[in-house]
């Protein structure tokens, strides 16, 4: 059993101690940090913690924990990453791992100088359902994964800092394009290595100083292309959906909002349906375990398991500060208006990827182009002459 020091009491730091406390899990908080007196003394008795402080240090320092876990707004990641290293302490963070890239190599830096176990908690690539396309996709099933489409949705987050710029260190390119750039990147290969966007991202709904909606495409070495779009004026919910297309296979991935889950209530009696649900009356989609279907569960049990087999988790800070550098180069892009290139400090990756390419013979003279099976039962085949290159076409 592994003994946490819970940082934050806010939204997802109540997710992740759901998570941890859930399903008769070994795994405990031991002592949780809040700013807020009041919080912390609730949040602590809500859990059934036995300890909690205003002192982030102490939090950290204390003897008998562990592992400690991040869920402070950006702003305060980079001061807790470096006191849990200085103290040798196994560290998780959630997303984003710094408000820019700067400060996720710093705290990529600490770690491993301090060689403590690191995990970032990007819960979105451990949700059951892309878990299992993940291994569809790298046993082969669809080829060559040539398209990454990722899109996360909603009216917007819970706490005040996530608006405030000063804190968060951005709006919802930083919140949520984080969770769609990593979810392409693992379908991808991510030891193929991105190397520039183009964004787009406006401010068009919210009275912030962030952008409220954004779109973007990151072009990868070997041809493919990762693209995502976050919003945080979409009505009706959040919206979490995966499309990748491959040489040989499609897998589309719906894991929020319409899941197979709906209730219509007349009544809207009150009461929790699902995170960023905007109404408890009509047709509702609730979610049967959010924890397990938002990745929670799943990203501990690698993470713990990791910490104590003394190997690294699937997701570690060094995939955090890639994806801070992507999303450093969305920003230029986003004011440039032009492609800009993705300035990686530290790649450790293949160094060369050939582009992708699914040519096949059709025999010795053609290419074969398309095959399509007619109304009618005949074949058609659409052929590439070898030598002059003319496209044509016959039945079989």
């Amino acid at each position: 059993m592994a003994k946490v020091a819970m940082l934050g009491t806010g939204f997802i730091g109540d997710f992740y101690t759901f998570s941890l406390h859930g399903q008769r899990n070994r795994d405990r908080v031991h002592i949780v940090y809040s700013r807020d007196k009041d919080r912390g003394k609730a949040f602590a008795a809500k859990h059934g913690i036995s300890r909690w402080t205003t002192s982030m240090k102490e939090a950290i320092a204390d003897p008998e924990v562990e592992v400690v876990v991040i869920a402070l707004p950006n702003n305060r990641h980079l001061e807790a990453v470096l006191m849990a290293a200085e103290a040798g302490k196994a560290v998780f963070c959630t997303k984003p791992l710094g408000c820019n890239a700067r400060e996720a190599k710093q705290m990529l830096d600490a770690v491993e100088k301090a060689l403590v176990m690191h995990g970032y908690m990007e819960d979105l690539v451990y949700t059951p359902k892309t878990l299992k396309a993940l291994h569809s996709v790298r046993s082969g099933a669809i080829g060559d994964v040539i398209w990454a489409r990722s899109r996360e949705t909603h009216p917007g987050p819970h706490s005040d800092w996530f608006w405030t710029k000063e804190i968060s260190g951005g709006g919802v390119l930083l919140d949520m394009g984080c969770h769609c750039i990593e979810i392409a990147r693992n379908y991808i290969g991510k030891d193929i290595k991105p190397v520039e966007v183009i964004c787009w991202a406006e401010t068009l709904v919210k009275p912030i100083e962030a952008e409220d909606n954004a779109l973007g495409w990151v072009r990868y070495e070997n041809g493919a292309i990762g693209q995502f779009e976050v919003s945080w004026s979409f009505r009706g919910g959040m919206d979490l959906r995966d499309e990748v297309m491959g040489t040989d296979g499609t897998i589309w991935v719906n894991n929020f909002l319409r899941t197979g889950f709906e209730m219509f209530t007349a009544g809207g009696k009150g009461g929790y349906v699902a995170e960023k649900a905007e109404t408890e009356k009509g047709w509702i989609f609730p979610v049967g375990d959010e924890v397990v279907e938002l990745g929670y569960t799943d990203m501990f049990t690698d993470m713990f398991r990791a910490f104590e087999n003394k190997t690294e988790a699937k997701e570690t800070f060094y995939d955090g500060y890639v994806v801070n550098e992507i999303m450093d180069a969305c920003y230029r892009s986003a004011k440039t208006k032009k492609w800009e290139p993705v300035k990686l400090e530290v790649w450790r990756g293949r160094e060369k990827t050939s582009p992708i390419n699914a040519i096949r013979d059709y025999d010795a003279g053609h290419l074969l182009v398309k095959e399509e099976t007619m109304p009618d039962g005949r074949v058609k085949l659409i052929l590439k002459d070898k030598k002059t290159g003319k496209i044509t076409q016959q039945e079989r």
